[in-house]
């Protein structure tokens, strides 16, 4: 069997950037701040008041059928929103082609936090028949690429990697897997995230990693900056449509670029903080790298994970250098999107590989805002600031989650 290429034909995103792809690009070669004071619940009790919220959502127009979204947690609503959009993208009819090689896997790092508070308080209240019979299925991790497949009417393969903050790339390199095996032809995929609630804030700033900058919510997200105090939470959704090179040229898709790699591994250090050696990533980003043929130097442009942690930029950086060796302080452009968006949790895989091949698209690489002194440890060139018009025609994606889960995404230019 030929070896089966597999390129990128929809694409579909819901950020604090904006609710489309063109909004959520333009804010992104713009350096444009999406992060803002909390306005969906009253942020006085919490340390952190800041978020990068989803603003002016209206989840009714996504759904076949509009009373499906009030039986939808948020983070679903984001989900089915960005699939939807990626699928309108792609041209893609699903009537047109066998639905059982049309596989979907769109995941969650957290899921339907919101639904649990809700109907935690309720049994709280009112006692457990008050409890809605929705509860378990709006509240699980996997609800999202089920509600997705049932939407579209893909029979294909259908399940979702839960891996924390990696959880998008994962998602996106084993449907890339799977149809490299030749299993399906076309993938939905990609992350979705809704925890800018109670215990979201109160969950993360227990453990000292959100930023308390609150005065400033724009300039809270610095990654790189010798100046960070923690990351700030994002929301959306960040989704691809992924299909077989051969049946993208049948129907006469555009094609925004080729997924050439993809890697991973595990730190088996800690529950939350990095492996300080870098190690773990390293071997992630090298394998992606094994995956797509390419060697350091034909790499332009790398989208870190660098969420704006005073350990987590340092243990990135030490990876980047250890895989990519001089090539890494020496021609290697790396910037971190989350100064804008904040950490996107599940769904920032998806919006950074979008924003990757977006930068392969239009030769721009979106800039790191908030640098104003760089960390001396953070020794890269981190497109400080402003973006950069360059040609790229090779990008690589990291994500890194709670529990050591570390994932690599690589793409190129289709040629």
């Amino acid at each position: 069997m030929s070896e089966r290429r597999v390129v990128i034909t929809g694409i579909g995103c819901i950020s604090p950037l904006g609710n489309d792809l063109s909004t959520t690009w333009d804010g992104l070669k713009e350096g444009r701040s999406g992060i803002s004071t909390i306005t969906q619940i009253d942020p006085t009790p919490f340390d952190c008041k800041i978020a990068g919220e989803i603003k002016n959502f209206n989840a009714d127009q996504y759904f076949n059928v509009p009373k499906d979204a009030r039986r939808a947690d948020r983070y679903v609503q984001f989900a089915v929103a960005a699939s939807k959009m990626a699928m309108e993208d792609s041209g893609i009819d699903v009537s047109k082609i066998d639905p059982r090689r049309f596989g979907c896997m769109v995941g969650s790092g957290i899921g339907g936090l919101s639904t649990l508070e809700r109907e935690h308080t309720t049994f709280m209240e009112k006692g457990p028949k008050r409890v809605s019979p929705f509860t378990i299925p709006m509240m699980i991790s996997n609800i999202a690429s089920g509600i997705v497949s049932m939407e579209f009417g893909l029979l294909g393969p259908n399940m979702v990697i839960v891996t924390a903050c990696a959880t998008s790339n994962h998602n996106i390199g084993e449907a890339w897997r799977i149809i490299k095996f030749g299993d399906a032809d076309a993938f939905v995929c990609g992350g979705a995230e809704a925890a800018v609630l109670p215990m979201g804030l109160s969950g993360f700033a227990s453990m000292k990693a959100l930023s308390t900058r609150n005065d400033e919510p724009e300039k809270a997200s610095r990654p790189f900056d010798k100046g960070r105090d923690g990351f700030v939470m994002g929301e959306g959704a960040g989704v691809v449509v992924i299909e077989e090179l051969e049946h993208a040229l049948k129907r006469g898709a555009k094609i925004y670029a080729e997924l050439i790699g993809y890697g991973v591994s595990a730190d088996a250090y800690h529950l939350s903080a990095p492996s300080p050696d870098g190690s773990g990533p390293a071997y992630a980003i090298a394998m992606a790298l094994k995956h797509g043929k390419k060697n350091p130097e034909d790499v332009q442009y790398l989208n870190a994970h660098a969420t704006s942690t005073g350990l987590g930029d340092v243990a990135e950086t030490k990876a980047i250098k250890v895989a990519f060796g001089d090539y890494a302080k020496n021609g290697l452009m790396v910037s971190s999107t989350k100064s804008m968006t904040g950490h996107m949790l599940g769904a920032a895989g998806g919006i950074e590989l979008i924003a990757s091949v977006m930068a392969i698209k239009d030769g721009v690489i979106p800039p790191t805002i908030n640098v104003e002194e760089q960390d001396p440890e953070c020794d890269l060139d981190v497109v400080p600031n402003v973006a950069r018009e360059v040609p790229v025609k090779v990008a690589l994606s990291n994500s890194f989650g709670f529990g050591g889960h570390n994932a690599s995404v690589l793409v190129s230019k289709y040629e």
